[in-house]
């Protein structure tokens, strides 16, 4: 009985590694502070947007689509991950790829039909998201660039499906503002998620040249795809530009001087990383700016936390 259950508790925890669960807190999280302190009407208070039913549909949702994604990535990856992170992969192993197609596919299925619950165009919406996550996954991430590219664009999407609801909700009441908030914010986390890619293929460089990625290391050389990030790291000066002196950030402006005095030595150990645990170095910081990025969301009006915006 014990052996069942300690084999039970394995393949819950093999699970758990596949979708990594431990990212879809934060992307909940992300999702919600973004809606309350960015996105929400003026006179709304934190609880008034937490208790939206739709807004709940949605995030859930999209969680279940990202999970789906991870599961899909994992299958395809299976090989080239024995080679890169030997041991992620024997405790993914504990589940069989039979199971994880079939949590796939009913992870997305159930993310389609809550969608449904607030429109058919909502359920596009995520039956779109789930048809690129695959895409990607099965063809798109095997490119240079375009892989890059695709992860960071996919990791934003549905931030943007939060800005079309409210958008959709408030109709001509709508502060336009707000979209350039979110958009320069989505600017700045694209950034910093397209560095994070281009990082993980220096980390993956070995799996990558056994299942014949191509990666912009592999098909350019180290060097390039060195300043290819440097310039990365220089274009996030744009957005926090416009961030701090356009828009009204409150204090999180405190977190952006902070991410650009990060990024330059950030830079500076880029140029000297020659080996993996160096890169990871480097991934570990971009994960640490992110996170941080996601709390830091409070900073830019904690009174809305108790009151409305139209309080202050």
């Amino acid at each position: 009985m014990r052996r069942k259950n300690r084999l039970l508790l394995m393949k819950i925890a093999s699970l758990f590694s596949v979708i990594r669960g431990y990212n879809i807190p934060v992307i909940v999280l992300a999702q919600y502070l973004s809606a309350i302190f960015i996105l929400a009407p003026e006179n709304s208070r934190a609880l008034d947007v937490v208790l939206d039913s739709n807004l709940f549909i949605l995030v859930i949702a999209s969680a279940f689509c990202i999970a789906s994604g991870y599961i899909i990535n994992n299958f395809y990856d299976a090989k080239k991950d024995l080679i890169n992170r030997p041991q992620k992969s024997m405790l993914d192993r504990l589940v069989s790829q039979k199971t994880k197609l079939q949590v796939y596919f009913a992870l997305n299925f159930i993310a389609v039909a809550m969608a449904l619950l607030v429109s058919w165009r909502v359920s596009l919406f995520f039956s779109v998201y789930i048809f690129l996550l695959w895409f990607y996954s099965h063809k798109l991430k095997k490119f240079a660039i375009i892989g890059n590219i695709s992860a960071a664009l996919l990791a934003v999407f549905p931030f943007f499906g939060l800005l079309i609801y409210f958008f959709k909700t408030q109709h001509e009441d709508y502060d336009l503002q707000k979209v350039g908030i979110i958009f320069c914010h989505a600017t700045f986390l694209f950034l910093l998620l397209l560095i994070r890619e281009i990082i993980k293929d220096f980390e993956n460089l070995a799996g990558d040249l056994a299942n014949n990625y191509s990666t912009i290391p592999i098909e350019y050389g180290e060097k390039t795809a060195k300043k290819v990030i440097t310039a990365l790291a220089i274009a996030t000066i744009i957005p926090i530009f416009l961030l701090i002196e356009d828009y009204d950030v409150g204090y999180m402006d405190i977190y952006f001087y902070s991410c650009l005095i990060t990024l330059i030595f950030f830079i500076g150990y880029l140029w000297k990383s020659e080996n993996k645990a160096q890169f990871l170095r480097l991934h570990i910081t971009l994960k640490t700016l992110i996170v941080s990025g996601i709390f830091c969301i409070i900073l830019i009006d904690p009174a809305v936390l108790w009151h409305g915006r139209n309080l202050l």
